[in-house]
């Protein structure tokens, strides 16, 4: 990568730093040992046994995310857009991780499907199953190659390795804990990267606050006026309008990209399946959406920070590219100005961490669903659970070898922010698939053909739209800066799969409502959508609506203080 050896990236790192790394490897690593002592089944592996309880399952939903979409992506663009950025978790997670928690899944959690592609075969059929558990499987691979993309980044700052030697270096750590433990590994070191992840963030925010004068001190030095304020956010989307910009940011964002991402990726969905009860499988995304809800603070302001104090940052914001840095840099450039030996070995910590939850979570979820929806369902059947153990096994490894090479189209495609590119990712297998599970889940007429006609239907025009619009490509037919087109793209998306959905279903033949029991909302009984309040479960304080509703007051107040 030519930024990083043209800017000055190098982190000044001393022994206690790297005595912090090794403390933490060996702890990550030892957790893996002493998960696989609990691994006996392929249910284990790849799903946890279904026993881990809500906080845990919380805390391990919420940290899966805080891969290279949060830590490098949101500080690049809380430093290219500003407080705009605050909509991500806002409106572009908040109300989404509710409706998982109180609509979504009592379906998820009560059918005791083993995946979200396991869902749309019970509902659908084989084709769109199929569909799905492909498009998933590539995804997964994608983004987990952004995550390892990202850790290379932190590790060739920190070490001055070659780009290629820090990829792979990352995916073995991260193939080392998860092939040994399995989903149990992944999301104990998820609750344990969690906390590390704001031990090592909270210094920059702290820090870089008090060099920079506070946040009056942000306000005056900051040119762009605009950037401190979360609307109409032009800059974001790229449109000009500030109406259209809203409605894109909504739309676009809010509802389909949201809610596509939330509520269908089986990376998030998989956590919450893996509670103890329909309670905790309940309060999983609503206890993870109150961190959701603060972390800007310790990843948006960071960013801001740093294009006001980071000279090459500075210049990179003023149109100036002679420093060689982009965005993606803003947290070494951080952490290399802001931060001495020891705190420094922290934050280094808490990168890896982040980035190596991201990575975890993929892999993860792609072996969960290799093993099952497509080896199981389609190449070999009727085996004993051993062997299906095994193969979740040799999956992980398989998934990590595909991530190296998926890291190096995050190197070339990522640009000066990945973001740009993980959203398009998202419009591509994400919005299109809201778009036939909302449907399907509360249209009980939507038939099998639909669902795996709309889905491709949807996800090509999401394609296409990024195809039109990314320089790389040179067609240049639309031009929309920002993140703006994968916005047009998931919402496109969104609108021609109901579309294709509603004609497709109205000229073929829907199932039987014997077989969408459980599976389409106003077939499904209430005692069966229902969650036990006794026991474990027992207290107000373990309401899902009640926390649900919590979360999304204290969201409409950060709005009104910083929006």
């Amino acid at each position: 990568m030519s930024v990083l050896a043209e800017a000055d990236l190098r982190l000044d790192a001393g022994p206690i730093d790297y005595a912090l790394l090794v403390i933490y490897f060996v702890v990550v690593l030892g957790i893996g040992v002493m998960a696989r002592r609990s691994v006996s089944s392929s249910l284990d592996f790849l799903l946890s046994g279904r026993s881990l309880p809500a906080w845990v399952t919380g805390l391990a939903f919420i940290s899966a995310n805080l891969g290279a979409l949060e830590l490098m992506g949101m500080t690049a663009n809380g430093a290219q857009y500003g407080m705009a950025t605050v909509h991500y978790y806002w409106i572009g997670a908040i109300p989404a991780m509710v409706f998982l928690g109180l609509v979504m899944m009592p379906f998820y959690y009560g059918s005791k499907v083993r995946s979200v592609p396991e869902f749309m075969l019970r509902r659908f059929g084989k084709p769109a199953h199929l569909v799905n558990a492909i498009s998933f499987a590539v995804a997964q691979i994608l983004i987990a190659g952004i995550n390892l993309f990202a850790l290379a980044v932190i590790i060739d700052a920190l070490l001055g390795w070659p780009l290629p030697v820090s990829i792979v270096v990352a995916a073995l750590v991260v193939l080392a804990y998860t092939t040994l433990g399995g989903l149990s590994a992944a999301i104990y070191n998820e609750v344990l990267q969690f906390f590390v992840i704001v031990a090592a963030l909270a210094p920059l925010t702290i820090v870089g606050l008090i060099k920079v004068g506070g946040w009056q001190g942000i306000v005056e030095k900051v040119t762009d006026q605009e950037q401190l304020s979360a609307w109409p956010a032009t800059e974001l989307t790229g449109i000009d309008n500030p109406v259209w910009s809203v409605i894109g940011l909504v739309f676009g964002l809010g509802f389909v990209l949201s809610f596509g991402y939330w509520t269908t990726n089986f990376a998030e969905v998989q956590r919450a399946m893996s509670a103890k009860s329909m309670s905790a499988a309940k309060r999983t995304p609503i206890i993870g959406a109150y961190p959701k809800a603060l972390i800007p603070a310790i990843i948006i302001i960071p960013g801001i920070i740093a294009a006001v104090i980071v000279p090459e940052m500075a210049q990179l914001k003023a149109g100036d590219t002679s420093s060689g840095v982009a965005y993606n840099n803003v947290l070494p450039l951080l952490m290399r100005d802001l931060l001495p030996n020891g705190i420094l070995g922290i934050a280094i910590t808490g990168l890896l961490a982040s980035f190596m939850a991201g990575v975890a979570a993929n892999v993860s979820s792609f072996n969960t669903v290799f093993t099952y929806d497509l080896w199981q369902d389609y190449i070999k059947k009727d085996r004993p659970d051993e062997y299906y153990l095994r193969v979740g096994r040799l999956a992980t490894v398989g998934a990590c070898v595909l991530a190296i090479g998926t890291a190096f189209i995050a190197a070339a495609l990522g640009g000066s922010n990945i973001m740009d590119y993980i959203q398009a990712l998202f419009s591509f297998f994400n919005a299109p698939l809201f778009a036939t599970f909302i449907v399907g889940m509360f249209w009980k007429r939507m038939t099998p053909t639909a669902g795996w006609v709309g889905l491709l239907a949807g996800t090509f025009t999401a394609m296409f739209i990024y195809a039109i619009s990314e320089p790389s490509f040179g067609l240049k037919w639309l031009e929309l800066p920002g993140q703006g087109a994968s916005f047009l793209g998931a919402g496109l998306a969104f609108v021609v799969d109901v579309v294709v959905s509603v004609g497709v279903s109205l000229v073929t033949r829907p199932k039987p409502d014997s077989e969408l029991v459980g599976l389409v909302y106003s077939l499904t009984p209430k005692k069966d959508r229902s969650h036990s309040t006794t026991g474990e479960d027992a207290g107000w304080y373990r309401s899902p609506a009640l926390l649900g509703g919590g979360v999304l007051a204290l969201t409409t107040v950060l709005y009104f203080i910083f929006g």
